[in-house]
């Protein structure tokens, strides 16, 4: 079945958690996402679905002309398919459209995988953030993708 890409709803959420809650060691809540649909002016959020079944997810910030990316996964049976770097092209065509010139994002130092999709799509590693994630205190690397 063929992939979309969509605007993430709160009616998306218990897959999205479910995901989430597969994906990471320190996962997002229901209230943190909520917040980001509803509240935050400034989140885009995306789902990859096949039919009605979200398969992955994405979503950034927009800071004026930078999106810094705040998360990306992507269900472990759907993994290798192409899904991640398909919602990272329509996160960044998304950026585009809202005057952002620039993306951001940290990935664990441990996360090769996500680092070689990341450098796939343009992204360069730019720095360290030491000590980013609380639930072991592994570092974050800083990567950007000047041109989108």
């Amino acid at each position: 079945m063929p992939v979309t890409v969509a605007p993430m709803t709160v009616a998306d959420l218990e897959q999205v958690l479910a995901i989430e809650n597969i994906a990471f060691s320190s996962p997002w809540s229901r209230n943190s996402f909520l917040y980001e649909l509803t509240e935050n002016k400034r989140a885009v959020y995306l789902t990859a679905k096949e039919a009605d079944r979200v398969v992955g997810y994405t979503g950034m910030w927009v800071i004026f002309d930078e999106g810094h990316i705040t998360n990306l996964a992507v269900h472990p049976d759907f993994r290798r398919q192409g899904i991640g770097g398909r919602l990272l092209d329509e996160l960044a065509i998304a950026a585009k459209e809202r005057g952002v010139s620039r993306l951001t994002l940290e990935v664990r130092l441990s996360n090769t995988g996500a680092q070689l999709l990341y450098t796939q799509k343009g992204f360069v590693s730019s720095g360290v953030r030491r000590r980013y994630y609380r639930d072991n205190n592994e570092d974050a690397v800083i990567m950007w993708k000047s041109e989108i």
